[in-house]
């Protein structure tokens, strides 16, 4: 067994006995870990403030070279998730933030990327009084470093570009991507139809570096239009809706 330290965010918490704590990370170095807190759940425990849901805080914990969980022995709060006020759809995109690492992310498989984000989108839910294009930017950033970002810039099927004069494009989610007017099947022709100035807008956010949101427009259309491809994506990889998006109206 070796000791680690790194730093994490705490993305779940689960009784484990009368004291202590099931603590589930997802940490910069290790990616997603889950660890026994002893004494978690006295008034004086050997982790003062730290283990609440979405702290982020520095670790140190021994590994199990086991199956079992890890040994949580050192927790040094750095930054408590507050959103300001009364803004519960800021508390609750949190929480979504944590559903999702939980559910796209596997065990000791770091992505330091996805954490930086991931602690930024808290910062930014805490201080932004509007949720909706910060899980956007994040919903997109975790499709992309977890591989599952859909392809927003030609046809899946002939590979017409989506600048392409006045070309209209339907989502296909199981393929991940777009299909134009002219290659949609039967099936596909119910889907509601996205426009290229939509498009631009889903590249833009995709980008590795955030996306400026520095004089972006974004109409009530387009962010319907954007909110529709991200949500079907976000669903068809967890194989599920999420249990957090109803309380968001996503």
């Amino acid at each position: 067994m070796s000791s680690e330290k790194t730093d994490a965010m705490i993305i779940r918490l689960a009784d484990w006995s009368e004291s202590s704590k099931v603590v589930t990370f997802f940490s910069r170095d290790f990616g997603k870990i889950s660890a026994v807190a002893k004494g978690a759940k006295r008034l004086k425990g050997p982790f003062e403030a730290a283990i609440d849901l979405l702290a982020v805080c520095r670790i140190v914990f021994i590994r199990k070279s086991s199956s079992g969980l890890d040994i949580l022995t050192e927790a040094q709060l750095q930054q408590r998730f507050k959103p300001n006020g009364r803004n519960l759809l800021g508390l609750y995109g949190g929480y979504y933030v944590a559903e999702l690492l939980s559910s796209f992310t596997e065990e000791y498989d770091p992505n330091p990327e996805l954490y930086d984000i991931a602690v930024r989108t808290l910062s930014s839910l805490s201080d932004e009084p509007d949720h909706k294009i910060t899980l956007l930017k994040f919903e997109l950033a975790l499709l992309r470093e977890t591989g599952h970002l859909p392809l927003f810039d030609a046809c899946m099927a002939c590979g017409k570009p989506a600048e392409a004069g006045d070309a209209r494009f339907g989502f296909w989610v199981s393929q991940g991507g777009l299909i134009c007017r002219e290659c949609q099947k039967r099936e596909h022709q119910s889907q509601p139809e996205i426009q290229t100035g939509t498009l631009a807008i889903l590249r833009r956010l995709s980008e590795e570096n955030g996306g400026s949101m520095k004089n972006l427009q974004i109409s009530d259309k387009q962010y319907a239009e954007m909110r529709r491809v991200v949500t079907a994506s976000i669903r068809y990889v967890m194989g599920r809706d999420s249990k957090m998006s109803r309380y968001l109206r996503l």
